[in-house]
C-alpha cells in the first residue's frame, strides 16, 4: 500500500544521498576554519563537554557545558562551599523544568563573574547564574546565555571550548575521565532515588519494636566539684574495668584542659616554634575578605577565646597579614582557619619531611 503520492513521491525520491560518510579528515578540514583541531581525546566517544573554570576567584571542577541549557545553573553545594553570603542572591519566581517535565524550584539568581581560559588569553564576563539546590554530579551548568556573552564555540567531539580574545582565540580543554564519571554517578543517583520512591510506597504495616539502641558511651565525672566537666568512656566495658579506668582518670585529672585558657603550652626555654622565612622575601599584606554577619559573628567569638587564653595579641603594624577562612565541619558548625599560603610560598620546602 502507498501512502505517499503526487508531490509527496517526488520529495522523497529527491532526498538521496550525495555523499560518503564524512571521514577524521573531512572532519578536520572543515572545523578548521573555525581554529579547532582534533586534541589528545579518546576518539570514537560521544562524552559530554565537562571543564574546569574560574567563578568569583574560585576555581571550579565539573562545569557542564550544556547548550541546551536556557540558563546558567549554579548547584547549591557548590555554592555554599564559595562561602558566598545567601542575601546577595535576587528572589525568582519563574520554575526550571527538565527534559522529563520535572518542575525545579530555584533559591535565587546571582551575578558572579566567570573567567574561561588562561593567561594571556583568558576572559572574564559577568554571568547571571540560578542557583538551585538539587542532587547532580556537577557544580555547575554552563547554558546558552554564558556561551553567547562569550561568543563560544563548542566541540564535544573535540572536546574543546573556543572563544575570541582581542585579536585571538582563548580555548578550554574537557576531561573525559570527569565528564565519564558524572555520567556514571548521574545514573547512579536516578537509580537511587527510584528505589527510594519504590520503597516509600506503604504495602503494610509492620510493629516496630520500641527498643532503645545502647549508647556506645557514659559519662564520666571525675570532678565531683565541678559536674559540668565530663568526659566519656566506652560503654561496652566489664564493671570491673571501668570502674579502674574511672580511678586512673580522677587521679590523673590534672592532666585534663577544658578550656583554651588551660593550656599553658611550652616554655620558650624548652622548645620554641620560628618561621623560617626566605631571607630577601617581600612581606604580602592580603586584602580584607569580607563575610556574613553569621560569620563574623563566629570569627568574632574564636579570636576572643584565643585572646583570653593568651595564644594570640594584638599588633597595631603587621608586616605580615593573612585572612580568616571559614571551613565547613560536619553537623553545620565552622572550622576558623588562616590563610598562610603567601606566607608559606616565603618559606622554603623541607627537603627531609617527617615519614607518614
Amino acid at each position: 500500500m502507498e501512502i505517499l503520492t503526487g508531490l509527496g513521491k517526488r520529495m522523497v525520491a529527491s532526498l538521496k544521498p550525495t555523499a560518503l560518510a564524512p571521514t577524521v579528515e573531512s572532519i578536520q578540514a572543515l572545523l578548521s576554519t573555525l581554529g579547532l583541531k582534533i586534541g589528545r581525546s579518546s576518539t570514537p566517544h560521544d562524552d559530554a563537554l565537562v571543564i574546569r573554570a574560574t567563578i568569583a576567584n574560585y576555581d571550579v571542577a565539573r562545569v557542564f557545558v550544556d547548550t541546551g541549557s536556557s540558563v546558567n545553573v549554579l548547584y547549591k553545594d557548590a555554592f555554599d562551599r564559595m562561602q558566598i553570603d545567601e542575601n546577595e542572591m535576587q528572589p525568582m519566581a519563574t520554575s526550571l523544568f527538565g527534559f522529563s517535565g520535572h518542575e525545579v524550584r530555584p533559591l535565587g539568581q546571582i551575578r558572579l563573574p566567570l573567567s574561561l581560559g588562561k593567561e594571556p588569553l583568558r576572559r572574564t564576563r559577568a554571568t547571571l547564574f540560578t542557583v538551585v539546590e538539587a542532587p547532580s554530579a556537577y557544580n555547575v551548568i554552563l547554558g546558552r546565555p554564558a556561551l553567547s556573552s562569550f561568543g563560544a564555540v563548542v566541540s564535544t567531539y573535540h572536546q574543546k571550548l573556543k572563544f575570541p580574545v582581542h585579536d585571538q582565540v582563548g580555548s578550554v580543554g574537557g576531561d573525559q575521565n570527569i565528564a565519564r564519571k558524572c555520567y556514571i554517578d548521574m545514573v547512579q543517583t536516578d537509580l537511587r532515588a527510584v528505589r527510594r520512591k519504590h520503597n516509600s510506597e506503604v504495602n503494610s504495616v509492620q510493629e516496630v519494636s520500641a527498643s532503645r539502641p545502647k549508647p556506645d558511651k557514659i559519662p564520666a565525672r571525675i570532678i565531683p566539684e565541678k559536674p559540668d566537666q565530663v568526659t566519656y568512656i566506652a560503654a561496652d566495658l566489664p564493671p570491673e574495668l571501668q570502674a579502674q579506668l574511672l580511678t586512673c582518670l580522677t587521679k590523673n585529672r590534672d592532666i585534663f584542659a577544658w578550656s583554651s585558657s588551660e593550656v599553658v603550652g611550652v616554655a620558650p626555654t624548652v622548645m620554641e616554634h620560628k618561621l623560617n622565612v626566605t631571607p630577601g622575601a617581600r612581606p604580602v599584606k592580603q586584602k580584607r575578605r569580607h563575610f556574613s554577619a553569621e560569620q563574623d559573628k563566629i570569627i568574632r567569638e574564636e579570636t576572643d577565646k584565643l585572646l583570653k587564653a593568651g595564644q594570640i595579641r594584638e599588633i597595631q603594624f603587621p608586616t605580615w597579614l593573612a585572612n580568616v577562612v571559614l571551613v565547613p565541619k560536619p553537623g553545620g558548625k565552622w572550622r576558623v582557619c588562616i590563610d598562610f599560603r603567601d606566607l608559606n610560598k616565603a618559606c622554603p620546602k623541607d627537603c627531609y619531611p617527617l615519614p607518614e
